[in-house]
Parts: structure tokens; C-alpha cells; sequence
């Protein structure tokens, strides 16, 4: 895996820098506003709702502590920036290969990164036919490459070269901890949101009009003779928490997956103009690019699901597969809605084209 050309000398890509500071900013932001809206329309609109059409007054109302709130966005984004990377290897069971076990794969990473002014990450290979590879990592010093049997299999030495240069881009380009980070949000919202849905699936099918003689009954005897309508208080408050629960969490969770996704979309950019300097090489990336979309296309689900890990967007090259449900949908709103998370194969293919004709006519 010899390096068959000097690459050329490093450009700094504003237009990333700009896009992560920006995104790093909303990032922060993004949390508090969540939960003070969150806050706000709980204590808002569910006691609204519950005087008009139960006339019960609410006298209680949501309020969360400012201190606990500081703490604990500043604890989630400390443990997500220090572990983020660990739980992705171990969740997709990526083992760290060692110089003796894979002397090739390592000198070419070293050459790489010595070219870039870095300490050569770690390098790590998961057990799966399908090729790919990704960066993760807190920091240059703590990077960590990891690719696919499926990759070193399928690739020829120039290609995998390529491959690894455009993660030792990622690296220098310090993106993978700020998807790391980035991805937090999307993660916990979505959560909220799925389990406010579940819970207002399970009011609905309580109360449909084939339970309304079970449900009759349970009204009959749960107030013990007082106004009935605190139970139907009781009611109102849990299905309107619980919409208002899930609106505010899907709305968060939109803008901050469209933030995760077109910042993933912009760094493969980068990365690709990176990977093309460190090599010397364009088409060689162009290469490894269609080979990966063409092999991907063929894989096995089984074997995509592996790669997911919640990793999906740092990947090289994106991962096609119905990743919730068999028509790709994920419960709450159809994966079609939002960008890809990789710009067009195609289009990073003409990319890397353009520039080898620029390398040809610089020299």
C-alpha cells in the first residue's frame, strides 16, 4: 500500500470551519431552548385546555430548575464528548488492530498523518462484508480509523489509500467530534418524542368506543362520589401533556437531525478535497467512491444494520436500508423528509474528476 504520488500542500477549508462553529453554537442553544419551551407550554397550554373542556382548574405548574438544568446539558455534552466515540466502536464491535496484525493498513495511516502534521490515529476493523470506513474521536490525538473487512477486501491498495486519506482529512479537519456531539440531541428528542407517541397510542386504544363500556365503568368507581370531572381532568392532563410533549420534542428533534444532516453532508465535501490533496490522487477516491456505492447497494440489510451504531452519517459512504420500519419510515416522520446524509455519489464522483484535471493542468 505504497504511496504512488506526493500529495499537495494543505488548504484550511473556511467554508467547515464557519459551518461547525455555527452548528457548535446552535448546539448549545438547541438543549435550553428545548426544554424552556417545553416548560413553558406545559404550564400553559395543558392548564388551558384542561378549564375548557373539563372546567377544573390546574393550580400546579412546570418548572424546572435553572441550576439543574446548566448541569445537566453541560454533564450530557462532557460525557457525550468523552464517550461518544467509545460507545460507537463498542457498539458496533470494532476491534483495535494492533502494527503486528496489520503492518500495511498502519503504514499507510502513519504516511498519511505524517503528511498532515499528525500523530497516526488508531486503527480499528469490523467483522462485516459491507465496505465502509468512518473517523471518530475527541481529538487528533485520540482519533481512531476504522474500516471494514468488507473494505480491505474489495479495494485495491491505491483505493484503500484514498479511503484512509479522507478519513485522516476528517481527522485534521476535527469534524468527528462535533458530529459526536452534534448527534446528542437528535438522539435524546427523538427519544422523548417516540415514547410521548407510544403513550398516546396506548390513551387512544384504552379509550377507543370498544373499551367505552370498560372505560364507563372505571369513571363509575374511580371518583368514590366526587366530581367526576377530576377524572376527566385527570384525562385531559395526560393526553394534552402528552401532545404538547410530543410536538415540542419532534420539533427539536427536526431541526436538530436537518443540523446533524447538513453538516454531515458538507464535511464528506471537505473531506473528499482533503483526501485528494494528502494523495495527490482524486480519481483514486473517485474510484473507491463508486466501487463502495455499487458493493453497498448490494448488501445484505443484515449486514448494513451492523454498520449502523448511530454512526451512519460519519461513514464514507451512506448506508442504504430500511433502518426502522420495512417501508424505511421511523414512526414519527418519513427518513424521505430530510436531506441524505451524504451529498450524491455521482456528485462527489464529478467533484474529485474536476480537480484531478485541475492537478493535471497546475503541473
Amino acid at each position: 500500500m505504497a504511496t504512488r504520488r506526493s500529495g499537495r500542500e494543505w488548504s484550511t477549508d473556511r467554508g467547515l470551519q464557519l459551518r461547525m462553529a455555527l452548528s457548535l453554537g446552535l448546539i448549545v442553544v438547541f438543549p435550553f431552548a428545548f426544554v424552556l419551551i417545553l416548560e413553558w407550554a406545559l404550564s400553559t397550554i395543558v392548564p388551558a385546555v384542561t378549564v375548557a373542556l373539563t372546567g377544573v382548574e390546574l393550580e400546579t405548574e412546570v418548572v424546572v430548575d435553572r441550576r439543574l438544568l446548566v448541569g445537566a446539558v453541560v454533564a450530557g455534552f462532557v460525557g457525550q464528548y468523552l464517550f461518544g466515540d467509545r460507545l460507537a466502536l463498542w457498539s458496533l464491535r470494532a476491534r483495535q488492530i494492533s502494527e503486528e496484525v496489520g503492518p500495511e493498513l498502519h503504514g499507510a495511516v502513519r504516511r498519511l498523518a505524517q503528511q498532515a502534521d499528525l500523530s497516526p490515529p488508531d486503527i480499528a476493523v469490523i467483522d462485516s462484508s459491507a465496505p465502509n470506513a468512518f473517523a471518530t474521536g475527541r481529538s487528533p490525538d485520540t482519533a481512531t480509523i476504522v474500516v471494514t473487512t468488507g473494505l480491505l477486501d474489495r479495494l485495491d491498495d491505491d483505493e484503500c489509500e484514498a479511503v484512509l486519506a479522507h478519513e485522516v482529512a476528517h481527522v485534521l479537519n476535527r469534524d468527528a467530534a462535533v458530529m459526536t456531539v452534534a448527534y446528542l440531541l437528535p438522539t435524546v428528542t427523538y427519544f422523548i418524542a417516540t415514547g410521548a407517541y407510544t403513550v398516546l397510542r396506548v390513551v387512544s386504544d384504552l379509550f377507543t368506543p370498544a373499551d367505552s363500556y370498560q372505560s364507563v365503568r372505571f369513571l363509575d368507581t374511580s371518583h368514590d362520589g366526587d366530581d367526576p370531572r377530576g377524572f376527566a381532568a385527570v384525562i385531559v392532563v395526560i393526553i394534552t401533556t402528552t401532545v404538547v410533549t410530543l410536538a415540542v420534542s419532534t420539533l427539536f428533534w427536526i431541526a436538530s437531525f436537518l443540523l446533524y444532516r447538513l453538516l454531515s453532508r458538507y464535511r464528506e465535501h471537505a473531506a473528499d478535497r482533503g483526501a485528494a490533496q494528502l494523495t495527490g490522487d482524486p480519481l483514486a477516491l473517485a474510484s473507491a467512491l463508486q466501487k463502495l456505492d455499487y458493493e453497498l447497494a448490494r448488501a445484505p440489510d443484515d449486514d448494513l444494520r451492523t454498520l449502523d451504531g448511530g454512526v451512519e452519517a460519519c461513514y464514507i459512504a451512506p448506508l442504504d436500508f430500511a433502518k426502522y420500519t420495512e417501508d424505511g419510515d421511523d414512526g414519527l416522520l418519513s427518513q424521505d423528509l430530510f436531506p441524505d446524509t451524504h451529498p450524491d455519489t455521482a456528485e462527489r464522483i464529478e467533484r474529485l474528476q474536476a480537480l484531478a484535471t485541475e492537478y493535471e493542468v497546475a503541473t
